[in-house]
């Protein structure tokens, strides 16, 4: 058995892997004596589109891959825009600091607090804005749980389904008729495809998933188990992509289809997102890469923070919301985790996040009716326990109703 490089101390570190552009790199690498020809024969992205994703920003990598259309409604639905002071003075790696200079640490694109559906504090980098698309990495295994929800209340799916009855075409009954739905939304598979990558095999695990041209067949190729599925939690983006797979067979159509009808235009998004595809005309990288504006994340979070409603329509179920805020009987590389969200360190029970790998955050504090959004280049070496942290405070001093603190003498 190869060692991996890719195996830190910290949990935040084992779930998320290296930074994507090495990932990225590395299969350039892979493919260079060869070029065009041998990206083809691999199944990759052109050796063009892998140079850049060594050098470019994770928020600009959204143009670089085919991509579906989630279309938004005609018209948005009112977020409120009240600019009112937020804590200024924030704790940060064992000190008091002010908020800006975790933000500059973080390499932040776009920081957004919404309290009780009103926008109180919205800031971006220069050069984006409230029309620029952010990627999600990660952020969009949480979506995808809530349209998993939205299935299920529909009666499309069962927890207790098994993989091999809905994905038949998968073939191996003896490793996907062991996995139910429930165990791919609370990480606990069992499938042996790591999130980190050994750099004598650049193109396997998930950087392979996230390079590949062919999602089925990856999937397909991939159906090992390294434990008994439902025994252990172990991140694992293949195990959201599972649930997109299943998601399209269900409902018939593709995923940005199903996230435009099912979420998208009822919340009243302010624009159209976009979701990367494995190849033009493919299938949606469930695990990652919905490409979308600061204030929609936002949207998506208040729909959690009010219980699946967005204004007098219920969209997503009060029960899966309630699933979500339930930790799962195992925990995840060392965090409660439950139906595809993080239970984070030091939060309260109604305290919970959506998580991508470069710093992407949908923070929602249900008791303290505050929503964050944080959109960063910031390397997988994330910070993400003193981020957390952050959000917590912010949303404990606005519950206070206390004045925003101010600068030490």
């Amino acid at each position: 058995m190869t060692a991996s490089l890719a195996i830190p101390d910290s949990p935040a570190r084992a779930r998320r892997g290296r930074r994507w552009g090495v990932i990225a790199a590395a299969g350039g690498a892979a493919v260079a004596g060869c070029a065009w020809t041998a990206a083809a024969l691999i199944n990759v992205p052109d050796p063009v589109t892998l140079t850049a994703l060594a050098v470019i920003e994770p928020s600009s990598v959204g143009t670089w891959f085919p991509s579906r259309i989630v279309q938004a409604p005609a018209r948005a639905s009112d977020l409120p825009v009240r600019p009112r002071p937020i804590l200024d003075r924030v704790p940060w790696k064992g000190r008091t600091v002010p908020l800006t200079t975790v933000l500059d640490a973080t390499h932040t694109n776009a920081f957004l607090v919404v309290q009780d559906g009103v926008l109180i504090h919205e800031w971006q980098r220069a050069g984006t804005g409230p029309e620029t698309l952010f990627p999600s990495w990660s952020v969009a295994k949480s979506i995808v749980s809530l349209l998993v929800g939205a299935a299920v209340a529909r009666g499309q799916l069962a927890e207790t389904d098994r993989v091999s009855t809905l994905l038949p075409d998968l073939r191996n009954s003896a490793v996907f008729g062991q996995i139910t739905v429930r165990n791919l939304l609370d990480m606990a598979s069992g499938i042996a495809v790591p999130e980190n990558y050994d750099p004598r095999h650049p193109l396997t695990g998930t950087a392979g998933m996230y390079l590949t041209r062919d999602l089925t067949a990856f999937v397909r190729d991939n159906a090992h188990l390294a434990f008994k599925p439902g025994t252990k939690g172990r991140y694992r983006s293949i195990d959201t992509e599972l649930l997109g797979l299943i998601l399209a067979r269900v409902e018939g159509k593709p995923l940005a289809d199903i996230l435009s009808e099912r979420i998208w235009k009822p919340m009243g998004a302010q624009a159209d997102a976009t979701w990367n595809l494995d190849r033009p005309g493919g299938i949606e990288k469930a695990f990652c890469c919905i490409n979308a504006t600061a204030r929609d994340f936002a949207r998506l979070g208040l729909l959690v923070a009010d219980q699946g409603r967005s204004g007098d329509h219920r969209i997503i179920p009060g029960r899966w919301i309630e699933r979500i805020m339930t930790p799962a009987r195992r925990d995840v590389d060392g965090w409660q985790y439950s139906a595809q969200w993080w239970h984070a360190p030091g939060g309260e029970d109604d305290d919970i996040s959506a998580i991508g790998v470069y710093g992407q955050y949908i923070y929602v504090n249900r008791a303290t009716g505050t929503v964050i959004v944080k959109l960063s280049d910031h390397g997988a070496e994330q910070d993400e326990v003193d981020t957390l942290a952050v959000m917590q405070a912010i949303a404990g001093d606005l519950a206070a109703g206390r004045p925003a603190a101010r600068e030490a003498p």
